[in-house]
């Protein structure tokens, strides 16, 4: 062997990479439609009333907002982590 079998192509990383968000995202879509339709949804019928519309608005925008939110959150303290422990190795 040539050793380049210990190293990941760049292009399949980033195809990997592409992939995982793409099923993170189907993840995502589906949870908030069950959520969503759950809330909403009283009986199925050929069409949607204004309230049951309104409804599954409120309801995505409040599911992206906190998503949102959660991610920020995690962020800030993922960061908050790493100036601590860099912080402890100075």
């Amino acid at each position: 062997m040539d050793g380049q079998g210990a190293t990941t192509d760049p292009q399949l990383q980033h195809f990997i990479e592409i992939e995982s968000q793409k099923q993170r995202f189907q993840q995502l879509v589906h949870q908030m439609t069950e959520v969503c339709w759950e809330k909403c949804m009283d009986k199925p019928g050929p069409k949607l009333d204004s309230r049951t519309e309104t409804c599954f608005v409120n309801c995505v925008e409040r599911f992206i907002d906190t998503s949102q939110f959660i991610l920020n959150r995690l962020e800030q303290t993922q960061r908050g982590k790493g100036s601590f422990s860099e912080t402890m190795l100075d």
